[in-house]
C-alpha cells in the first residue's frame, strides 16, 4: 500500500479518500488486533480475569506508546542511524514474512511453547511478544516511520493520529472481550482464518520487501 505519491514531503494538500483509506486499512493490519489474538487466546487461556486485563492494559500501552514515538521521532531514527524508509521496508517484510510463515504452519493442537510463554512474568509477555512484535508489527512500523519520515505538515500527521486513534479504539474492544467471545467461537474456523489471515500478511510481506527495494533503486516495479 503506497505511502505517499512522491518522494518529497507529502503535504495535507495531497491528502485524498483513497490516501486516508490505505493508511488506515495498513494500521489496522500493523497495530491491529488480529495478528496477536490468538498468541494473546493461547498465552491467557488459564489466566484469572484480572491478570488478563492487566495483560490487556500494559500490551496496549506499550504498543500506543511505541507508535507514538514512531510516528513522532520516526523521521529523526532514519537520519540519525542512516537507514532509509526503502531499507526499512525490505527488513520489515523480511520479519513480517516470518511471522506470516509461522502463522501458517504452525501446528494444530497444544503448542510445545505455549508452556514456556505461560510461566513468564505475565506483564513481560504483554510487553514481547504480544505488544511488539505481535500487536505492533512490522507494517505498522513501516507506516509509522514513513509517514513520519516523508509528512510534509501537521495535516497530515493529523490524518494518520486520527486513523491511529480508531484503531486503537477496536484494539480495546476486541481484546476487552476477547476472552468472553473465544469460548463461543467455533475452534476450527479461528484455526482457518488465521491460515488464511497468514497467507495474505505473506503476500503483504513481498510486497513491503518490493517496494523497499524499488524505493532503493535495485528493481523497478510496474505500476498498474
Amino acid at each position: 500500500i503506497p505511502l505517499s505519491r512522491e518522494a518529497e514531503a507529502m503535504e495535507f494538500e495531497s491528502v485524498d479518500a483513497a490516501w486516508v483509506i490505505d493508511i488506515f486499512l495498513l494500521l489496522l493490519i500493523g497495530i491491529g488486533p488480529k495478528i496477536a489474538l490468538v498468541p494473546f487466546l493461547e498465552v491467557t487461556a488459564d489466566m484469572p480475569a484480572a491478570t488478563r486485563g492487566r495483560i490487556v492494559r500494559k500490551m496496549l500501552t506499550t504498543a500506543t506508546a511505541v507508535a507514538i514515538v514512531l510516528l513522532v521521532l520516526g523521521g529523526l531514527l532514519t537520519r540519525l542511524l542512516h537507514f532509509s524508509p526503502g531499507a526499512l521496508g525490505v527488513s520489515s517484510g523480511i520479519i513480517l514474512l516470518i511471522i506470516a510463515v509461522s502463522m501458517v504452519l504452525r501446528p494444530h493442537g497444544p503448542n510445545p511453547e505455549s508452556g514456556v510463554l505461560t510461566s513468564k512474568d505475565p506483564l513481560r509477555l504483554a510487553v514481547f511478544p504480544l505488544a511488539v512484535p505481535y500487536l505492533l508489527n512490522p507494517a505498522g512500523i513501516v507506516a509509522l516511520v514513513t509517514v513520519s519520515a516523508e509528512a510534509g505538515s501537521f495535516g497530515v500527521y493529523g490524518v494518520v493520529i486520527g486513523a491511529l486513534a480508531i484503531v486503537i479504539a477496536i484494539d480495546v474492544a476486541v481484546f476487552r472481550w476477547a476472552n468472553r467471545v473465544s469460548e463461543k467461537l467455533d475452534e476450527g474456523r479461528m484455526l482457518v482464518t488465521e491460515k488464511v489471515f497468514g497467507f495474505l500478511l505473506a503476500a503483504l510481506a513481498v510486497q513491503l520487501a518490493l517496494d523497499g527495494l524499488a524505493d532503493l533503486g535495485v528493481i523497478h516495479l510496474i505500476s498498474h
